[in-house]
């Protein structure tokens, strides 16, 4: 039975499934990719000669996993990870600083500083050309959202009513 079918699918014949029903072609998963059947030929080759070119396309289906963007674009890869994300651990450090201060009873002081440090990581994904994993998003989303942020934040913190000494 499979000889048959493979006879029949050679002679032009068609696929069939075991109880004689037809089965539809196998179409590749991007149409129109240069080598694809029915594709134009890529430009400066003969239809049917030679290997296609290869697609500049994300592959739908990814068999490894990607760098981490911030992983070696900022300083060189023979410098230490910490010191290669020091936008990131900078913003990390003076949010940290904010968050010590209001525990201490400082909450003014603490949220100047948080908002002060996202206004700077929204300064730094502007003007760095690479900050590392401070880019989570696009760089126009990025520095939208850490400025609103680290706006909103500040001006809060200037307009809070200092907490009675007795509660």
């Amino acid at each position: 039975m499979r000889a048959e079918s493979d006879a029949e699918n050679a002679a032009g014949g068609g696929a069939t499934k075991a109880n004689g029903t037809p089965v539809a072609p196998v179409v590749p998963a991007t149409p129109g990719a240069p080598g694809a059947p029915g594709a134009p030929a890529a430009p400066g080759t003969a239809a049917g000669a030679g290997p296609a070119a290869r697609s500049r396309r994300f592959p739908s289906i990814t068999r490894d996993t990607a760098r981490p963007e911030g992983s070696g674009r900022a300083v060189p890869g023979a410098v230490s990870t910490p010191v290669r994300q020091w936008p990131m651990l900078s913003v990390l450090t003076a949010t940290a600083v904010g968050l010590l201060a209001t525990a201490f009873g400082h909450p003014r002081v603490g949220c100047l500083a948080i908002g002060v440090a996202l206004i700077a990581a929204s300064v730094m994904r502007r003007v760095l050309p690479s900050v590392g994993m401070l880019a989570v998003r696009s760089r126009f989303t990025d520095m939208i959202t850490y400025g609103l942020l680290g706006v909103a934040i500040t001006l809060l913190a200037l307009v809070m009513a200092a907490p009675k000494p007795g509660w």
